[in-house]
């Protein structure tokens, strides 16, 4: 039971991100490596977080980048 709702909620997270902008989007995605990469150095929360908000200023750090170039 615990797959079905966790196969569910994934499915209704990814619905909810098809609208994103490009920025939005790049900006997800470095949080979401930063905070692997934050959990797998530090291993605990803190280290998470502090990797998921370095990713998302990265990622949007990026777009700025591709939008001159």
């Amino acid at each position: 039971m615990k797959k079905l709702i966790l196969g569910l909620l994934a499915c209704v997270m990814f619905m909810g991100c098809s609208d994103l902008t490009k920025r939005e989007k790049r900006t997800l995605a470095g949080a979401g490596a930063g905070a692997v990469i934050g959990q797998a150095l530090g291993n605990d929360t803190k280290s998470t977080l502090i990797g998921a908000g370095i990713g998302a200023l990265g990622g949007a750090a990026y777009d700025q980048y591709k939008k001159k170039h």
